[in-house]
């Protein structure tokens, strides 16, 4: 069944899901306060770097069933179903979330509502957040309680969010066990392809559902934290925490999923994710429940120290006019968000300590040179080693991974990589007369 439905927030959540929704047959108009990137939007345009999102995008403006506006009143007079889908950054200077875009999408939508409607937050948000909305939306919306808000959080991996969006591993739904109204009826009909596919569909209470994102992602966090933990050990040992990630992987409960040690993790939703996590624990008056993830913190901050440590240590004592190349900027591969990158920040930082650094990323360039204009960004891998006395491998694109060992080292002044990520053929390099280091592996 086609619902008509609005997606307010039009970047990277927001966007996708508009364009999810309407290739799987509703009809959507997507609502931003920024002109400019509406106008981008609806000439079939995406701002931002995510595989299959472009073509998906375009088919839909064409197809008539996506359209985009700055008009509030627009949305709510078109649309049954409201999605929220806008930001939730890190406050400056705190840990917790900064609720102000969720917050003016309430303000402004709830007075528009003069029909029965069903909001559905997206938005990672504190707990607490969602029945704090819905008591507001009732008190500002003409319909009062026949304009429900439920929680229907999202679990989008960039670079693979237009499949998360279409086929996801799983839906929650969170809604008021004391009013809960048409939100899941309205769910299912939103989802009713996914969930006819066997996708499990979960409905909890609004507090549940919001602890469910920040809980995974906090998981994964710790993950990730503890194998760069253990790839210290490793490091100070000489062992090789590729090979112990491999065998503890093997045991069921464990897996080998998000075990790959390197540089740590970035972007936009695990870092500000498990901050925002502590800070609503410690309002809550149960921080020490959520302490350890202050370590997990740290742990991840740490290795970006660690390869600036290396790198300084390689090219013999002072970072001081030594070249380096830094292949990455982007926090990962198949993205160009460099929000909280590792990358980036260790190319900053061997800067400002006098390195005279190179950097190259296939996609995440501009971004990156919005955030450090003072870095010099050059046009490949091949300009960024020439004449190198180190190579820096700090996203793992396919372009990297597959890099000839052989022929860089006939552009560079010294053959020495430090695998940021983990992720080169180790054995090829060193047999390429390179002096190979990787984080909690072995160094040739």
């Amino acid at each position: 069944m086609s619902l008509r439905m609005s997606v307010f927030g039009t970047g990277y959540l927001g966007a996708t899901h508009a364009a999810g929704m309407a290739e799987l047959g509703h009809e959507v108009i997507g609502v931003d306060i920024d002109p400019a990137k509406i106008e981008r939007l609806a000439r079939g345009e995406v701002p931002f770097f995510e595989p299959g999102l472009p073509e998906l995008l375009r088919k839909h403006v064409e197809s008539g069933r996506l359209r985009f506006t700055t008009d509030a009143a627009e949305a709510a007079e078109f649309a049954d179903v409201h999605f929220i889908g806008v930001g939730t950054p890190q406050k400056k200077g705190e840990n917790a979330a900064d609720m102000r875009f969720v917050d003016s999408v309430i303000e402004t939508l709830a007075p528009l509502l003069t029909r029965p409607a069903v909001i559905l937050g997206k938005s990672t948000v504190p707990v607490g957040t969602a029945a704090r909305l819905a008591a507001r939306v009732r008190e500002l919306a003409p319909v009062g309680d026949e304009a429900q808000l439920g929680w229907n959080p999202e679990f989008l991996r960039e670079g693979f969010a237009v499949e998360d969006t279409l086929r996801p591993d799983r839906l929650v739904v969170g809604v008021d066990k004391d009013r809960p109204g048409r939100i899941e009826e309205v769910a299912r009909e939103v989802y009713a392809g996914a969930i006819g596919r066997g996708t499990p569909f979960m409905v909890t209470d609004l507090a549940t559902a919001e602890l469910v994102k920040v809980s995974a992602n906090a998981f994964l966090a710790t993950k990730i934290s503890f194998i760069n933990a253990v790839a210290e050990v490793c490091e100070a040992t000489g062992a090789d925490v590729a090979d112990l990630a491999d065998a503890i992987g093997y045991d069921a409960r464990i897996g080998r999923k998000f075990l790959g040690a390197g540089l740590g993790f970035g972007g936009g939703c695990l870092p500000k994710d498990i901050r925002a996590f502590m800070a609503r624990a410690g309002e809550l008056g149960v921080d020490q429940a959520l302490g350890f993830l202050r370590e997990v913190d740290n742990v991840n901050l740490r290795r970006r120290d660690h390869v600036v440590n290396l790198a300084e240590r390689e090219v013999g004592g002072s970072l001081k006019g030594a070249r380096i190349a830094v292949l990455g900027a982007a926090f990962k591969p198949n993205s160009d968000d460099v929000r909280d990158s590792p990358a980036l920040d260790i190319a900053g930082r061997l800067h400002l300590a006098g390195a005279e650094v190179r950097v190259y990323d296939p996609e995440a360039m501009g971004n990156a040179a919005a955030v450090w204009p003072t870095l010099p960004f050059v046009a490949d891998a091949d300009e960024a080693c020439a004449d190198a006395d180190l190579v820096i491998v700090a996203t793992e694109w396919k372009e990297f991974r597959e890099l000839d060992p052989a022929v860089v080292a006939g552009e560079v002044a010294q053959a020495t990589v430090i695998d940021g990520r983990n992720c080169l053929p180790a054995d090829q390099w060193i047999a390429a007369g390179w002096r190979y280091l990787g984080l909690g592996r072995y160094a040739s």
